[in-house]
């Protein structure tokens, strides 16, 4: 009853992201480690470093069932002069019970406005490419099911392999000053159709909120800076009926930063990182307390950030103070 009640979950979710029926929607990924996939985040962030940066993240949500959620990225991106804004590329790929399938390619642009003296605000822009294939082989139907012998029969159900593409539009703000920061990001703004069968299944748009500040502590003097700060923030997101909201707080301690977040009525998450000049490595997990409970071994999530140096010419473009993960 057991791998019955694991492969009914996953059953179900892959009928959530294939949309079998008009009324049912598919939903982005999920990562954790927010800021350290900050193009994923908010088109927004491309160029933020200033310098050239790499980003490369890995997810693996519900490792104990069968079918597990595995989610994969890689972004690039940095601050061009000649162009008053930063330039980004992101790739994604996404494995749902190594049945469906979507890989994702984004390029983004983000004008930089520098407001006042403290404040400047990024204005980011993303298209993007996707494609969305299935692997009916790997299906499961309640008409294959016998009681006492399990999945035994041939499905009555209509064969509808095949894959999707379509093009994605997304946009993004971000407003900063030296310790505070604010953004907010559209994705699937054309809400693109993503159905492998006839019915209309497009995807809804995503819109996401998230504020935080950097706020130093400890003994810093009156000319070094301190190296240990709080950073408490929050994040909302809303993609068709479903909502989400992210509380947490990172502590800073020279190159190690420790995180807890709160998902509401979903998981706890505890992360730890450590971060240099040229790279960042970070890990988290996520203790699930929805009705999924310990059962779904939670979730994994590690990320790897390179830095690389850059000569910044005469006019200065300013970094934001937003966590590393």
């Amino acid at each position: 009853m057991k791998i019955y009640k694991q492969i009914s979950i996953v059953v179900i979710a892959l009928m959530l992201l294939l949309g079998l029926s008009k009324n049912t929607f598919g939903q982005d990924p999920e990562f954790t480690q927010f800021y350290s996939n900050p193009l994923y985040l908010n088109p927004a962030f491309a160029g933020s470093k200033v310098c050239p940066r790499v980003a490369m993240n890995f997810r693996n949500q519900w490792a104990n069932l069968s079918g597990s959620f595995k989610t994969g990225s890689a972004s690039y991106d940095q601050m061009v002069q000649s162009m008053s804004g930063g330039l980004g590329l992101l790739v994604l790929t996404d494995n749902a019970a190594n049945t469906l399938k979507t890989t994702r390619v984004s390029g983004m642009y983000a004008y930089n406005q520098a407001v006042t003296r403290k404040f400047s605000v990024n204005f980011g822009l993303e298209a993007a490419f996707f494609q969305k294939s299935i692997d009916w082989d790997k299906l499961t139907f309640g008409d294959m099911i016998d009681r006492r012998r399990g999945f035994v029969y041939q499905t009555n159900d209509i064969r509808r392999e095949g894959a999707v593409t379509g093009i994605d539009f997304s946009a993004g703000v971000v407003g900063y000053t030296e310790n505070f920061f604010f953004g907010f990001a559209a994705h699937h703004i054309n809400t693109p159709q993503e159905s492998l069968i006839k019915d209309d299944s497009k995807l809804p748009m995503k819109l996401t909120g998230h504020a935080g500040a950097v706020i130093p502590i400890g003994g810093g003097g009156k000319y070094n800076a301190s190296d240990a700060s709080i950073s408490p923030n929050i994040l909302f997101r809303q993609q068709g009926t479903f909502t989400q909201l992210n509380m947490g707080v990172y502590i800073k301690k020279g190159p190690l930063t420790g995180g807890i977040w709160y998902r509401n009525g979903d998981a706890f998450i505890t992360s730890l990182g450590i971060e240099t000049d040229v790279f960042k490595i970070g890990y988290s997990y996520d203790v699930t307390v929805s009705k999924l409970s310990l059962a779904s071994g939670g979730s994994h999530e590690l990320s790897l950030g390179l830095n690389f140096k850059c000569r910044p010419k005469k006019k200065k473009f300013r970094t934001i103070s937003c966590p590393s993960f």
